[in-house]
């Protein structure tokens, strides 16, 4: 009996002391990035620490003597990217939580695979994107306006919401450079929203797009990638 006590007090002790190291790096990381830290975790490599702080991983030691910034962690033996791998599910969402009657919405064949993309209309990225996934089909597409480039990109947005075909006015402006004929006169609150949405989600770039089962892959990927994605997600 006096054994399982003191098994279970040496357990809770280490447990508490690996909590403060945690606590210990938080602190000291959020005074040198000036940021919130959402979260402190063993990397297992190199007694490093992950740092997860404004949609970006650092890399630190025990007792925050150096900080690895931008940098990728690359597993020797299997050649796996460790921080690819943890950012994919660190920034992932419940796609069910996208606010989609702020999205356009199009359906192809049975539309039964879902993503989104949130896209400015001046991106020339997305444009690229956009040509490639005329070829995708049984799929229904999301697309949230995410005006970020410019006070253009914020007219364009405006003036594609306010369509009478928004789908239609998107697709012509994206794949033929057709000015989109809206007067920007609707209620376009769903625009600013989307932006507010986008700085929540800390997205920094565009195209971004999410799938069905909430991971997040940014930049103009190949469309062999989006399909490989959209096949494993069930």
């Amino acid at each position: 009996m006096f054994k399982k006590i003191l098994s279970l007090t040496l357990a809770v002790a280490c447990a508490s002391f690996a909590m403060a190291d945690e606590a210990d790096i938080r602190k000291a990381m959020e005074a040198r990035l000036g940021t919130k830290v959402e979260g402190v975790t063993k990397s297992g490599y190199l007694g490093l620490y992950e740092v997860y702080a404004d949609g970006a991983i650092f890399y630190t030691d025990e007792k925050v003597s150096a900080i690895v910034v931008g940098g990728q962690l690359i597993d020797a033996k299997s050649m796996k990217n460790v921080t690819d791998e943890r950012m994919r599910k660190l920034t992932a969402i419940r796609f069910s939580d996208l606010p989609l009657d702020r999205a356009i919405k199009q359906v192809r064949g049975d539309g039964k695979r879902v993503m989104a993309t949130f896209e400015d209309p001046n991106c020339g990225y997305c444009k690229r994107l956009a040509k490639e996934m005329l070829k995708l089909d049984n799929v229904t597409i999301y697309t949230f306006l995410l005006p970020i480039l410019s006070e253009d990109s914020v007219r364009k947005s405006r003036q594609i919401w306010c369509s009478a075909d928004r789908t239609k006015a998107w697709t012509e402006w994206m794949l033929e450079g057709k000015v989109p004929a809206g007067k920007e006169d609707c209620d376009t609150t769903a625009v600013t929203k989307n932006q507010e949405f986008g700085r929540k989600l800390n997205i920094s770039g565009t195209p971004t797009l999410f799938f069905g089962d909430g991971e997040r892959i940014p930049g103009a990927v190949p469309l062999a990638r989006i399909e490989q994605k959209l096949s494993q997600v069930k």
